[in-house]
């Protein structure tokens, strides 16, 4: 009886301890899935901080190597506020960037956050982002490598966040900047030229992924969903806070995805447009997202190919107030020659349209209009060594170049997931 009760007392002890194990085990797996999916997102988590890896180093041509801290805290320190900030160092322009700010929620439910951030900081000129992008992260910017166009601002901004459902999710913001031009230009309205002016703007955006799927027990977004779509309205006031123009912007991106019967082949097609009414200066137009660099050879071009900019496009050769971009690809299925070496090819197309009012206004600086269509098509072929691969883009049509090599751009690429 005695050596019963021992095997029994054994057997759930064993039990207990195995169950333990495994509780540890999925407390673990956990972890880590948290931890991949924050650094995913661009964080290294700590206890109450997470580290933004996005500050850490960067390279652009106007400031060379960028580097800095910056982050924000996380809910172990607060579920209902957060502060956030940065500082970076540029060693060829030698000036100190920074921002402050944080917020509060306000609504749980529907993850409401009302915000505050000062910047003072460069911005690329002709680039139109959307607000709404901050909550994307990319682990390497490789078209950031070659932009050689910033304006300086110092911008003060409150902004409101709310998520009606996961699958449609609002941003209001309102912001009032200096902005200071780092090359020669001058904005002429009339007989008056602004080479610095200020902007006080108010900012809607909607991110919309109807056929996204959602998670009901956790309320996540368990799959992505194709189509997806982002709409932003800008309006600028002229007088308020010391702004110099009034004008308006209306932004609009559509993604979709093609899945075909071998899940590993797809086809993704982005579409963008804007456009801008009203005395918009260079600072705020639309550039269509270049990314090739002003040397002579082929050779001399040779550095990282964008995710979805126009390869053979020089930097600041177009700006529009309207425009409209068509980027397609076709990701064949990957070649799997071993387990560590499976190579994709991909093919894309490009097209750019887009036309620009009162070019005269533009003073210190030289560019074209987009209005005859911009067109080149390329190959990549990705994942040949650690994520990197090759690719090659012609440039054709109406802005052809007499010069056949200038037509022609070979690039780095550079993929990688976690």
């Amino acid at each position: 009886m005695r050596y019963k009760i021992i095997y029994i007392l054994f057997l759930l002890l064993s039990t207990t301890t195995l169950a333990q194990k495994e509780n540890d085990v999925k407390k673990d797996s956990i972890k880590r899935t948290m931890f991949i999916k924050q650094l995913g997102q661009g964080f290294l988590p700590s206890k109450l901080f997470n580290l933004d890896l996005k500050y850490l180093v960067k390279y652009n041509q106007y400031e060379g190597f960028r580097t800095g801290l910056g982050g924000e805290t996380n809910e172990t320190f607060s579920d209902k506020f957060r502060i956030n900030g940065y500082t970076v160092y540029g060693f060829v322009d030698k000036e100190i960037k920074y921002s402050v700010g944080g917020g509060f929620r306000v609504n749980k439910s529907h993850n409401t956050w009302i915000s505050y951030s000062y910047k003072d900081d460069l911005t690329e000129t002709g680039n139109t982002k959307f607000i709404l992008d901050k909550r994307f992260f990319t682990f390497f910017e490789p078209r950031l490598l070659n932009i050689d166009l910033f304006h300086k601002h110092q911008t003060n901004s409150i902004s409101i966040e709310h998520e009606i459902d996961k699958k449609l999710i609002t941003e209001l913001e309102l912001s009032a900047s200096n902005i200071d031009p780092t090359y020669g230009y001058a904005f002429k309205i009339g007989n008056k030229s602004y080479e610095l002016f200020g902007t006080t703007k108010a900012k809607i955006a909607i991110q919309w992924n109807p056929f996204s799927k959602i998670d009901p027990k956790k309320n996540i977004v368990s799959k992505n969903g194709f189509p997806q779509f982002s709409l932003q309205y800008t309006k600028s006031f002229k007088n308020i806070l010391n702004a110099d123009f009034n004008f308006s912007k209306l932004d609009f991106r559509t993604v979709h995805k093609i899945n075909y019967k071998s899940k590993e082949a797809f086809s993704l097609i982005t579409l963008t447009a804007g456009m801008a009414n009203g005395n918009t200066p260079l600072t705020d137009l639309y550039h269509a997202y270049p990314n090739n660099i002003r040397k002579e050879t082929v050779l001399q071009r040779f550095t990282v190919a964008g995710i979805n900019s126009f390869e053979t496009m020089f930097f600041n050769e177009f700006f529009s107030d309207k425009f409209t971009t068509i980027i397609a690809k076709h990701y064949f299925k990957p070649f799997h020659i071993s387990r560590y070496f499976n190579p994709q090819l991909v093919l894309i197309n490009r097209v750019a349209i887009g036309n620009i009012s009162n070019i005269e206004r533009h003073q210190g600086i030289t560019f074209e209009s987009l209005e005859k269509g911009y067109t080149e098509v390329g190959l990549e072929l990705n994942k040949l060594l650690f994520g990197f691969g090759l690719s090659t883009t012609y440039r054709y049509g109406a802005y052809h170049l007499p010069k056949e090599e200038d037509n022609i751009a070979i690039k780095f690429t550079f993929n990688i997931t976690l």
